[in-house]
């Protein structure tokens, strides 16, 4: 498994184009891209009900495998899935029989015999979830909730939710995605994102240490200072330095990165005056942004929570409408070859 894992249609997709899983956004159309922003979009409403159920996932079980620590996400997931009426199980790896000696697969197969129909998947391994949809359990929904270095199609989805409700549409849009790109899985898979909805540009802003080699290839300009790469921006990302997964001295210090790289007022006066905010979390204070501009009135940073629940439910729901579309259609064929 590998950070350049390709995730080909046929294991995403169904025959029919619905998706089976959601592993990542390469190779999704904007057409697919679209409707799972239409059906975040519909989802909104339940959030503010007094009960905040639909049956779409009534009986359906949905297990919750996070190889690595999470709060934001594996709440939101969890969120996600109750208010489809699914049952959730939540598994803590650490104390898993994983820990004890028992293979990741001999896990994954006794959860499906368990009747489980989705697995949502952390893990700090690039392609570990394409690796469980292809050769583990394939007739499980596997639900990619961030790989390694690779790719966090969900929370690209909830970004791009936020983003069409402040600003309509995609095109004509300057995006920049600030800090740690190298680091990140979630740069990749907006970058991926906004290309395939049509913004008109999509910038990375950082220190060379903290950008991929080729990043252009990604489909995006590169800009290493900060006040040229804020002119003309409708949108603005700020990402987390992912202390955890730097090896090395990448960076002199985190006064100095906030000097060069932290977003404060000064650096977003230079952006348009109606530029949004946004951050995928946890944010650092003082480190990538300033609380002024965290808690100020172009920040959407908690518009973006809000919609992780309802992007997760989309995806989910979609995913498993997938899943059984094809059984049918599995069943169907064979009782033709029956006939």
């Amino acid at each position: 498994m590998t950070e350049t894992d390709p995730s080909p249609n046929h294991l995403q997709l169904t025959r029919g184009g619905q998706l089976r899983h959601f592993l990542t956004l390469d190779g999704l159309s904007r057409p697919l891209l679209t409707d799972i922003l239409d059906t975040a979009d519909s989802f909104i409403e339940v959030g503010a009900r007094s009960i905040k159920k639909v049956p779409l996932l009534r009986g359906r079980t949905v297990a919750n495998l996070f190889f690595e620590s999470s709060t934001r996400t594996r709440s939101t997931f969890e969120l996600a899935a109750k208010r489809l009426s699914a049952d959730v199980l939540n598994l803590d790896i650490s104390t898993s029989a994983t820990s004890k000696g028992e293979s990741l697969s001999d896990t994954l197969l006794n959860l499906e015999a368990m009747a489980s129909d989705m697995f949502v998947v952390r893990h700090s391994q690039s392609g570990a979830p394409h690796f469980i949809a292809e050769s583990v359990t394939p007739g499980v929904a596997i639900i990619n909730a961030g790989d390694g270095r690779h790719a966090h199609p969900t929370q690209a989805m909830l970004d791009m939710l936020t983003i069409r409700q402040h600003k309509k549409q995609f095109e004509g849009l300057k995006v920049a995605i600030v800090g740690d790109v190298l680091h990140s899985r979630v740069a990749r898979s907006q970058i991926r994102a906004l290309n395939e909805l049509g913004a008109e540009e999509v910038r990375v802003i950082a220190p060379g240490t903290l950008l991929p080699r080729d990043v252009e290839e990604l489909g995006c300009t590169v800009e290493y200072d900060m006040a040229r790469g804020m002119k003309d921006l409708d949108v603005v990302i700020m990402l987390r330095l992912q202390k955890e997964r730097m090896e090395g001295a990448l960076l002199p210090s985190e006064r100095e990165f906030y000097r060069l790289y932290g977003l404060n007022q000064e650096k977003l006066a230079l952006a348009k005056p109606d530029c949004i905010v946004m951050h995928p979390g946890p944010i650092n204070r003082g480190v990538e942004i300033e609380s002024a501009v965290a808690d100020g009135r172009q920040s959407v940073i908690l518009n973006q929570v809000t919609n992780g629940i309802a992007v997760r439910m989309a995806v989910m729901s979609m995913a498993m409408s997938g899943q059984m579309a094809e059984r049918q259609q599995r069943q169907l064929e064979q009782q033709e070859g029956r006939a």
